[in-house]
């Protein structure tokens, strides 16, 4: 059975220009970056030769996680800003290959505007840098962001202030042991986003793997979800496949309209590029494309 495609779009600040041979490229404001990618095992549409032209910085893998980025363009800068909308992301390159921003996750933001209001309480967990924190924010809804480092929760109440707005509450924690808390505190949200890394390490070093935390994370995001609120997940984990994430969800959310589809985005040159699994649970009659 062939799971329904979602596909993400970019915006006038972000721009996903092609795919192929291991790698994208990318335009995020007037910077192009050349990244390693996985899923982008196919060929590109144009040659490597075009995108260093165009590139100004490519990022070189070093072993395990870690590279560096080679400067392509003179004077390109290493942090810069983009806009989404009416808010501002500080990006900068890091030597994880990551800028700072998961563009695929433009279509989460747009459903989170959509759906909060101002009377709303809104939970973001793995929250990294707080695009989602910050859209949240805007409409108004008290938004509580949970990250175990240090340094992202920093960079998102960077973001927030770049974006002119206040009051997003900051927690420095094991996301799990958070909302296992605010369970015990009977505190509800009415939405709730997730990103999960497939593995990483904890706020004391403790080891994580998402395949043997899901069960517990759903089950603990069901008790503080309001009746008719909503739930996004976003999985890379290839061990958490599309069957399994829907039947642990179908168990713990079962009076609730469950989807989980392939999220994808389209390149400029016409490549498709995979972004793992999206996970929405919603109440019943309300769809996954609003």
């Amino acid at each position: 059975m062939s799971t329904e495609r979602l596909y993400a779009n970019g915006w006038a600040d972000y721009e996903l220009i092609d795919a192929g041979g291991g790698k994208k490229l990318e335009r995020w404001g007037k910077i192009i970056t050349i990244r390693p990618e996985l899923q982008a095992y196919f060929k590109s549409e144009m040659p490597f030769t075009e995108w260093a032209k165009m590139a100004h910085w490519e990022f070189i893998p070093k072993g395990g996680q870690n590279g560096v980025w080679k400067q392509l363009k003179k004077d390109a800068p290493r942090e810069w800003t983009i806009s989404f909308n009416k808010l501002s992301f500080k990006l900068e390159l890091t030597k994880f290959k990551h800028v700072g921003l998961f563009p695929e996750q433009r279509i989460n933001w747009d459903f989170i505007k959509n759906h909060l209001g101002s009377d709303d309480k809104f939970l973001n967990l793995f929250a990294y840098t707080g695009a989602a924190s910050c859209v949240a924010r805007i409409t108004g809804a008290e938004t509580i962001h949970v990250d175990s480092v240090k340094q992202l929760i920093s960079w998102a109440r960077n973001n927030m202030e770049e974006s002119r707005l206040l009051n997003i509450k900051w927690v420095l924690e094991d996301a799990l042991k958070f909302v296992l808390r605010e369970q015990k505190r009977g505190n509800k949200y009415k939405g709730i986003i997730m990103d999960p890394p497939a593995w990483g390490i904890g706020a004391k070093g403790e080891k994580w793997k998402l395949e043997e935390k899901i069960d517990e994370l759903l089950a603990a995001a069901a008790a503080v979800l309001e009746k008719d609120g909503f739930l996004i997940m976003n999985t890379y984990s290839p061990t958490l496949d599309v069957p399994m994430i829907m039947s642990l969800s179908e168990m713990y959310f079962p009076d609730r309209k469950v989807e989980v589809k392939e999220l994808w985005m389209k390149t400029t040159t016409g490549k498709d590029l995979y972004y793992g699994n999206l996970l929405r649970v919603q109440e019943m009659g309300d769809d996954l494309d609003d």
